[in-house]
């Protein structure tokens, strides 16, 4: 009996194995959903208490200079009376001449830096607690066995958490601190238009908020080989631990410093301790930081200039001037010693057993 084969009957898909990018690109986002509130939301919350604490400061100085005005014009600045005859901010700008515009231009950008700066303080302490727990976490609540039972390779998951740290984190709290400056110079305007000035001449001509914007983002790749010392030291210390990682990750260095300075050991490479200190346990605890690169012998002659007017102290701490790092060893070592640390947490997850 001859067996009738349907050539019309459709044929079943052929499975094709995904690619690994798509594999890598999932496990970003996996890292993303689970870690929303630290990566996504701690930043923009940062930014709005700022923004409150802002609107707070300009409601307390507008109800400060009314009562000064309906009792007499005088009010009180550090001890020091100060005559107020009325506040027309239009009138400041015409007989402004080229030294205090110059001077406002750079307090403008001073302040919008200072504005932005809560989301990028709190993006140092979402990397370095993340970091600690990335390893430790999934043994702990035994979600370690699934994802091992997936086709998912260790290198795979481990340089995901690494690169959620480097990449995804300070993208999303340098959008916020975008966000947070925008919407202070925003309020600022506001309270330039109740008093009769105008925006432009005063907040948004004099100032470059789109330079400040362009120099932040301009900012990641250096976060990024600058923080690998400390991501790669707290995953090393996460993936090693069998409990309590973060007295690990701190008591080591910090430990091994004291004994160092005590019996003078750097001595021995004609070294200072202050070498040790700097060079290792602040780079390999706080480098996630934003900003820390600025303490690096690097950056010192990059930031040597004159300092007389907030012109001048907006000038010195450009955010541009963070790419001088890029040119320095200490930035490369730190970076080869944290690939290093990533490299043995992937071994070191491959074969730790807590059972």
């Amino acid at each position: 009996m001859n067996a009738v084969i349907d050539t019309d009957a459709p044929s079943s898909p052929l499975r094709v194995a995904p690619h690994s990018t798509h594999k890598f690109k999932l496990l970003l986002r996996r890292e993303f959903w689970e870690h929303k509130g630290g990566f996504f939301w701690a930043p923009i919350w940062a930014g709005a208490i700022s923004l409150v604490l802002t609107l707070m400061a300009l409601v307390v100085g507008e109800v400060s200079m009314r009562k000064a005005i309906a009792s007499g014009g005088n009010m009180q600045v550090n001890g020091v009376d100060v005559s107020v005859n009325g506040l027309d901010l239009g009138m400041l700008t015409s007989k402004m001449d080229a030294d205090s515009a110059r001077n406002l231009a750079g307090g403008i950008d001073l302040a919008s830096l200072t504005s932005s700066l809560w989301p990028m303080v709190v993006l140092g302490f979402v990397v370095f607690f993340f970091c600690l727990g990335s390893l430790y976490d999934e043994r702990k609540d035994r979600s370690v066995l699934f994802w091992k039972s997936l086709p998912l390779s260790d290198r795979d998951t481990v340089l995901s958490k690494a690169a959620s740290a480097l990449l995804v984190a300070p993208t999303l709290a340098v959008a916020a601190a975008i966000a947070s400056m925008f919407g202070f110079l925003a309020l600022v305007s506001v309270f330039v238009l109740f008093h009769h000035g105008n925006p432009y001449a005063l907040i948004w001509g004099p100032g470059s908020p789109l330079k400040v914007a362009v120099s932040m983002i301009a900012l990641i790749p250096v976060y990024a080989l600058w923080a690998l010392p400390t991501v790669g030291w707290l995953m090393l210390c996460s993936a090693w631990a069998r409990s309590k990682p973060f007295l690990w990750a701190i008591l080591v260095p910090v430990f091994s410093g004291i004994l160092i300075s005590w019996f003078n050991l750097m001595n021995v490479f004609h070294l200072n301790d202050g070498w040790y200190w700097k060079n290792i346990v602040f780079r390999g605890l706080f480098s996630v930081f934003p900003g820390t690169w600025y303490a690096s012998s690097s950056m010192q002659g990059a930031m040597s200039m004159k300092v007389d007017d907030p012109g001048d102290l907006a000038n010195a701490i450009q955010i541009g001037k963070s790419w001088a790092v890029f040119g320095s060893a200490e930035l490369w070592i730190g970076a080869l010693a944290g690939a290093a640390m990533i490299y043995a947490a992937i071994r070191l997850r491959r074969w730790r057993d807590d059972n």
